[in-house]
């Protein structure tokens, strides 16, 4: 079974990088775990603070669904009174532990200290360190997909180069060492 790595709504909310993320998912290099309650997060924020309609998230989410039936943990809630991190993140730590996740991948690790994580053997990623994880672990299999995700794009379409230059503002580590490896071949 692909190691589990729970989603929180930070990673899940950049298009480009929820993108890539799901698409390493889809290629089995990990898998992918979330909760209703990030999800609903991941909607308010985008109809919120991202100006998007509220159809086209709902197209969103119900394509991850779709896509991703097995991703829903569900069950957490009782647990969610003896997390000791963050209060406003206590339910993303209580759904990774429910769902033994190995890792939270997260853009906000000040929420998820050590001492909060280490019960339940869970450990919080950046996504950079994640996706830099991905490619040392699966090369031919995350340029690939870096690869399909640039194709893929149509208004505007970009050049790989292009794509990783934008998208080292999220994961800068991530971008400079795909460009390396691609830069070998």
């Amino acid at each position: 079974m692909p190691f589990p790595a729970f989603l929180d709504a930070c990673v899940l909310i950049p298009i480009r990088l929820t993108d890539l993320l799901l698409r390493l998912a889809e290629a089995g290099t990990y898998r992918a775990l979330w909760s209703d309650d990030v999800l609903d997060e991941v909607e308010r924020n985008l109809v919120a603070h991202f100006g998007l309609e509220p159809a086209q998230v709902t197209r969103r989410l119900t394509g991850m669904r779709s896509a991703f039936p097995d991703a829903r943990v569900t069950g957490y809630e009782p647990l969610i009174p003896a997390m000791t991190n963050h209060p406003k993140d206590r339910r993303v730590l209580a759904a990774a532990a429910r769902a033994d996740a190995a890792v939270i991948v997260t853009a906000n690790l000040k929420d998820f200290p050590v001492a909060a994580l280490e019960p339940y053997r869970i450990d919080a990623v950046h996504p950079d360190d994640f996706l830099l994880d991905q490619l040392d672990l699966y090369p031919a299999a995350t340029l690939r997909c870096l690869r399909e995700q640039v194709d893929a794009l149509e208004r505007p379409p970009e050049s790989l180069g292009e794509f990783l230059e934008r998208f080292e503002r999220t994961v800068p580590g991530f971008s400079k060492e795909s460009r390396r490896l691609l830069d070998r071949r």
